[in-house]
This record gives structure tokens, C-alpha cells and sequence, in this order.
């Protein structure tokens, strides 16, 4: 009997023990797959993202491009071994660009929360510069003497019932920026670069809106506060009449803008005031220092869309005013845009030819105050579609640079001492215009892949007497002598060729 039992029991142990394997066997029912979902609210590109109720949308663009007869991309020969014309200058340089940005967007009860973030990856081309020894020195696209690629960071920003947080467009610029139809970079209008703001849009429907802004005025639109009693020989041949002087930040730029934008086109008007805030006349609190100055920018912005030329066909132009505040003209260049650009002669005693051109938001001399430069410019260009595949655009830009009486003294005191000017104080000219002339053509095979060409002739128009000559110093880093040059307007001629794929 016990015999039994125990068979009994050990036989019901093994059948559960199967029982149980062969249960941990069977397949277990998966979960759900939680699908990605298109996004129509914001237009064509927008999903779900898994699990919340925000959209986001993913771009980019891969670019591919050369430019011959400069050694800068989007600028003309107008500086540095590009504008010095030998055999320093490079016939071509090339660029790599993969861009990428991020949109997201979720509804509220107070609107629409928006971020977006856009930046990219480059590798251009360096330069070789002059080593004073008889040797050259490779510098990178990055400033250093290793190659290397960059990182940018062009937008990071959040929007918020009306308001924006962060890197974005100035509210002073056109959508079009310093590029009315073209890729070379054009005065004559507020320019492309973002800039950290808090600034806040008021929509009144129709296509009308207003913003108000405070953005930040370091690199992007603080250009250069010239202390001229520290000229140098040296800064004075590359176009810079005095010491790059600026003092901590005090106040942001302050920017209103209005801007009505339509089936028909847009019109936009901003106005922006910059503070001056100049440091030290010498090298210690001691030596005292000018006051700070308020600058202003004007800027009328016109676009036309659908002319009668063909479908698609567009018009945009614009025009801006400044005082003290010269980067909201001149803007995607160096901290303190100066022009040297060599060519021959026919002068008599002269090695070759210079045009030389510097331009600020503002000059002083030690114990005087800021003498605030002006500047105006227009720039516009027009879009013909021959075809959805084909496009072609001509483009111009002219900005003038205009010093008062007292900074023109300022500059040619410093100018005739340093580069023992020919004519003397009185042949002394510091004003200057800067013009670009250009054609662009481009072909789209496929969706979103454009090839593209564009062809621009960059003038630059001095104001020095004719037939005037300077004695520049020994410039070794772009190998030319210290001697005599003719001062005399100078023109460059370069092309741009790029493949491009958007995505």
C-alpha cells in the first residue's frame, strides 16, 4: 500500500513538473507595437514620437563645394593672403558641410511649445600664410595650425506663447538676410547669423506681426571700437586705423521690428540701438576713458513673389542705415572688418597697387570721446525659374562708409604718421564703398539635389586722392615688402560651384 502511495505521488510531481515545461514553452502573447504616426499639424514631416503627444521633424543637407579665385567661401578676395594677389592666394578652396536640425512642437493650453536646435559639421579648406623666414605656415579653417573640421551651432531656441528663448535670427534681419538670391555673402542688410535673444512676437493675424527684442551684441553685432592713439604701422597696412578697444558687456542691442508678409510678398521694417562701451585710453584704469556712446540701425525690407516673369519668380531687396552700430551693414566678417586688396600699377615709384579700407562702429583718440561712424547700403536680387528644374538669378549689393570730420582727423593723423601718406592730411580719405555684383544659375534633377554656379565680381571703391601713395612695413605673412604702393580701387572675380542634397 505505502509502495503504491509512493508511486502514486512521484508519478503526479513528474507530470506537473512536464506540465509546467511544456507551459514555459508556449509562446507569451508580445505587446502592441506602438507605431510612429505622421503628424499633420505642423506640415508635411512631422511624427509622434513614441508614447507623447509632441511632434518632431527631422532635416539636414549635405553640401559640396569649391571656390576659384578666393581663398575665402562666400567672400571675395578682399583680405589676408586672398586679397594679396600672389603666390600666396589660392586658385581654389573646398568645403564639406553636413547640417542637421531638429523640430519640436507640442500643443498646450497656452500654444503651440516649440523647440528648435540646428547645427552643423564642416571641413574647409586652410590657407598658407607667410612665416617671415622664407617658409609657410598652414592655418585651419578653425584659426590653428592643425586641420581640422568645425562644429557650428547655429540655432538653439524654445518659442512659447509669443515668446522666443535663445540662439535664433535676429528680429532686425529679413528672411533673406544678406542673401536676397545668391550664396556669396552680401552687405546692405542685417545679417544671417543668430543671435541669443529674448524677444517676443505679437501676431495680429493677416499675416501681420511685431516683435520686440533684447539680443546679446558680442560677435554677432558689435563691431569695432578703434582707440587710434594705439594705431600700428602694421594694422594700418591690413585696413585697421586703430586698437580694437572694447569694455565688458553693459547693455544688450534693443531691437522693434513690423513685419506685414502676404500671398503677394513681405514687407518688414526694424530698427535696432547698440550701446558703444569702450574700455581704457591706455593700458590701466589710470588713463582713464570715453563715455559710452548709443548707436542705431534702420532697416526696409521688400519682397515680391509670383511677378509676371514666370511662376515662382521673386523680388527681394532691402536697405539699411547706421550709426554706430556698422555690423547690422557690414556683418559676416571679422571682428573688425578691414579690406587690403593688391593689385599692379602704372605709378611711377610704386611696387604695386593697394586699396586699403577699414570700417567701425566707432573712433576715439586718448581724452577725446567716440565719434560714431555712419554707414548706409542697399542690396537686392531677382529669381527667374526658366523650368522646376532650372533657376537663374542676377544679385548686386553696394554699402558705403562715411567718418565725420573729427574721426577723419582721428584716422589721417595716425594715417600719415604711420604710412607716410604721399599727399598728405589732405589727400587723406578714410571713407570707403564696397560693392558686389554677381549671376547665379542652378539646376534641381531630383527632388531636393541642386547643382548650382555663381559667378561675383567684389569692388572696392577708396577715397584717397589719386595718384597717392603710402610706404607700407614688411607684411610676412602675406610675403610683401616694405615699399611704396599706389592707393587705388581694386575688383575681384570669383566663382562658386556646389552640390548640394536636402533632406
Amino acid at each position: 500500500m505505502k509502495m503504491a502511495k509512493r508511486l502514486f505521488l512521484g508519478s503526479a510531481a513528474a507530470l506537473i513538473a512536464t506540465g509546467g515545461a511544456q507551459a514555459a514553452d508556449l509562446p507569451v502573447k508580445a505587446k502592441a507595437i506602438e507605431y510612429v504616426k505622421i503628424c499633420s499639424l505642423y506640415g508635411a514631416g512631422f511624427y509622434y514620437i513614441p508614447g507623447t503627444d509632441t511632434c518632431i521633424k527631422l532635416g539636414g543637407y549635405l553640401r559640396a563645394e569649391v571656390t576659384l579665385n578666393t581663398s575665402y567661401h562666400f567672400l571675395g578676395a578682399d583680405s589676408g593672403v586672398g586679397g594679396a594677389n600672389n603666390r600666396l592666394s589660392d586658385y581654389y578652396s573646398t568645403r564639406s558641410r553636413q547640417g542637421l536640425n531638429i523640430d519640436t512642437r507640442t500643443v498646450t493650453e497656452y500654444g503651440v511649445v516649440r523647440t528648435y536646435w540646428e547645427g552643423a559639421f564642416t571641413w574647409t579648406t586652410g590657407t598658407y600664410s607667410g612665416a617671415g623666414t622664407g617658409g609657410t605656415t598652414y592655418t585651419s579653417s578653425l584659426g590653428s595650425q592643425v586641420a581640422t573640421g568645425t562644429l557650428g551651432l547655429y540655432h538653439a531656441f524654445i518659442q512659447f506663447a509669443g515668446f522666443t528663448f535663445g540662439k535664433a535670427y535676429s528680429q532686425f534681419t529679413t528672411p533673406w538676410a544678406q542673401y536676397p538670391a545668391n550664396s556669396y555673402e552680401l552687405p546692405g542688410a542685417g545679417g544671417w547669423d543668430p543671435v541669443n535673444q529674448f524677444s517676443y512676437t505679437f501676431d495680429f493675424g493677416q499675416g501681420v506681426t511685431a516683435s520686440l527684442s533684447a539680443q546679446d551684441q558680442v560677435a554677432t553685432h558689435q563691431l569695432a571700437v578703434w582707440n587710434v592713439s594705439s594705431a600700428t604701422p602694421v594694422g594700418m597696412a591690413t585696413g585697421l586705423y586703430g586698437a580694437n578697444d572694447f569694455g565688458g558687456t553693459r547693455s544688450p542691442d534693443f531691437v522693434a521690428m513690423v513685419r506685414v508678409d502676404q500671398a503677394w510678398g513681405l514687407f518688414q521694417a526694424s530698427v535696432a540701438a547698440h550701446d558703444n562701451h569702450a574700455a581704457y585710453y591706455g593700458a590701466t584704469e589710470l588713463t582713464g576713458h570715453p563715455d559710452d556712446k548709443w548707436g542705431w540701425a534702420g532697416q526696409l525690407g521688400l519682397s515680391i513673389k509670383n511677378i509676371p516673369t514666370g511662376p515662382g519668380d521673386t523680388i527681394n531687396m532691402s536697405a539699411v542705415y547706421t550709426n554706430g552700430a556698422s555690423r547690422y551693414n557690414f556683418h559676416d566678417y571679422t571682428a573688425a572688418p578691414a579690406f587690403a586688396m593688391y593689385g599692379s600699377t602704372g605709378l611711377a615709384g610704386a611696387y604695386q597697387s593697394v586699396g586699403l579700407a577699414g570700417v567701425s562702429d566707432s573712433v576715439f583718440v586718448s581724452g577725446s570721446s567716440q565719434q560714431l561712424t555712419t554707414t548706409y547700403g542697399f542690396q537686392g536680387g531677382y529669381s527667374h525659374n526658366w523650368d522646376p528644374r532650372w533657376v537663374t538669378s542676377i544679385f548686386g549689393a553696394w554699402s558705403a562708409v562715411r567718418y565725420n570730420g573729427t574721426a577723419k582727423g582721428y584716422v589721417c593723423g595716425a594715417f600719415v604718421a604711420n604710412l607716410a601718406l604721399s599727399s598728405g592730411v589732405a589727400g587723406c580719405n578714410p571713407d570707403f564703398n564696397y560693392a558686389v555684383i554677381g549671376t547665379r544659375t542652378g539646376w534641381t534633377p531630383v527632388k531636393g539635389l541642386t547643382f548650382s554656379a555663381e559667378l561675383a565680381y567684389t569692388m572696392l571703391d577708396q577715397k584717397f586722392a589719386s595718384g597717392s601713395t603710402v610706404t607700407l612695413p614688411t607684411q610676412s605673412s602675406i610675403a610683401k615688402p616694405a615699399t611704396a604702393y599706389e592707393l587705388k580701387d581694386q575688383g575681384s572675380l570669383s566663382l562658386l560651384l556646389r552640390a548640394q542634397r536636402v533632406w
